[in-house]
């Protein structure tokens, strides 16, 4: 829809869909250097896109003039995910079918699938099309992009780095890699997207030979452009506990050693996926900011990937911040756009606007996944990954909840912070200022 039917739509709830897919699929062909900053936003988005922005105004119900704020803001800030994924690909169904029938082990056809998820953006010409019309719609100006698979194997962190690598050298002009705060900078002021990179591991060589002999390659990651890493995730590791174990002991001395390596190296400890015992010791010893990029505030719902609100206090007290995600399950209550805006409320209430982010943990995938996804013959369940085993839980998502807190509908999380009162220089802050500020504190 254009910048005033949009508007109009926010006042108007509920209104029809779009018309036909095939009229709004060529609509969403748009034109090449169009300037005005709200349209950019809300110009001829593709029918997903538009479903699920007319699902968030429904809960929403801003004013105009909220709405026109809250747009304008959003196009014109740097907006900084602090921990999300960029849109993914459908797969090519007819490919991944015939390596299933030549009877592909579990890891090719897992590898394969990421694989073409997260680089067919980059390769098939409707894919990049789709990728660019996400980015477009969502106004975000960078991701910390999880480019490295949960683990602290060196060459099974290298997958997604690669993958990742590989997109921002082939259509950097869609998106780039950003390995300093100012590449973040110099991609808004030329209407581009990029990537800080963030792994889901410390890279160590388990030989156990010494503690520099464990901790060399992550300096070799950072050279490779990763600027944050996962202390552990959900299981225990070496480092300390996840925040899956029941007993929670918290760092280990070799934490704390590679914690130290981190801050002398330049990355971001992220204890979003820490047991409570363990961020609090990181934040704790860290001579740098500590984070959770994608965490919940404990106060609101004490599930395990939230954060209690003294183990908040040391990672402010480190000059770090929470990040809050997109995942209903983890937000509580009806788990919608609003639930998002009041764990941020929380934060800034008790710890300050300086402490908050928006780490989505959740992305687009393209509205092709499904129909390519049904080619692929019939393949027997498989056991749960031993870096999962989730605690039983009865909460219910809706898919109302999804959809408002969808990854293309940022804009309207800036939107949901003008309704709340917030001022433009606390909601620049909370959108992307301290993820930047943060970057600078401890990039070297």
């Amino acid at each position: 829809m254009d910048r005033r039917k949009f508007i109009q739509a926010s006042s108007a709830i509920p209104l029809a869909l779009a018309a036909s897919t095939a009229t709004a699929a060529n609509a969403a062909m748009v034109a090449e250097g169009e300037q005005d900053p709200i349209e950019r936003l809300t110009k001829n988005l593709l029918p997903k896109i538009e479903h699920d922005r007319r699902v968030a105004l429904e809960i929403l119900k801003p004013n105009q003039k909220d709405l026109e704020h809250g747009l304008k803001l959003h196009a014109e800030s740097v907006v900084f995910d602090s921990y999300g994924f960029a849109p993914r690909s459908a797969i090519d169904g007819d490919e991944m079918a015939a390596l299933i029938n030549e009877k592909a082990s579990p890891l090719e056809i897992k590898d394969l699938r990421e694989d073409m998820m997260m680089t067919r953006c980059a390769t098939d010409p409707l894919e990049r099309r789709e990728y660019q019309e996400a980015w477009r719609a969502s106004g975000v100006t960078c991701i910390y992009q999880n480019a490295g698979e949960e683990g602290q194997d060196p060459l099974v962190l290298l997958k997604r780095l690669a993958h990742y690598t590989f997109i921002t050298d082939t259509i950097p002009e869609v998106v780039s890699k950003a390995v300093l705060p100012d590449d973040v900078l110099e991609a808004k002021k030329q209407n581009r997207h990029s990537l800080y990179f963030t792994g889901n591991g410390v890279p160590l060589t388990q030989q156990w030979v010494s503690v520099s002999d464990e901790l060399r390659y992550v300096r070799t990651f950072y050279e490779l452009g990763i600027r944050m890493m996962h202390l552990t995730y959900q299981r225990r590791n070496m480092i300390g506990d996840g925040c899956g174990e029941k007993n929670d002991s918290g760092l280990s001395d070799f934490g704390r050693s590679a914690i130290k390596q981190m801050n002398r190296i330049g990355i971001i400890p992220d204890c979003a996926h820490s047991g409570w015992q363990t961020s609090l010791e990181a934040a704790q010893v860290s001579d740098k900011p500590v984070v959770a990029s994608h965490s919940v505030c404990g106060g609101i719902y004490a599930h395990i990937r939230s954060k209690p609100d003294n183990v908040i206090k040391a990672i402010v007290d480190s000059g770090g911040f929470i990040g809050i995600c997109c995942i209903p399950r983890y937000l509580r209550g009806k788990g919608d756009i609003n639930a998002l805006l009041d764990h941020i409320d929380y934060v800034v209430k008790k710890f300050g606007a300086d402490h908050v982010a928006i780490g989505t943990d959740v992305t687009y995938v393209s509205a092709n996944h499904s129909k390519e996804s049904k080619k692929l013959p019939r393949q027997p369940p498989t056991r749960e990954a031993f870096r999962m085993l989730w605690p039983n839980d009865d909460y219910v998502t809706t898919q109302e909840a999804k959809n408002s807190i969808a990854w293309t509908n940022w804009p309207l999380f800036t939107v949901g912070l003008v309704q709340r009162g917030y001022s433009d220089e606390q909601i620049k802050k909370i959108i992307g200022g301290n993820v930047m500020r943060v970057n600078r504190e401890t990039i070297q």
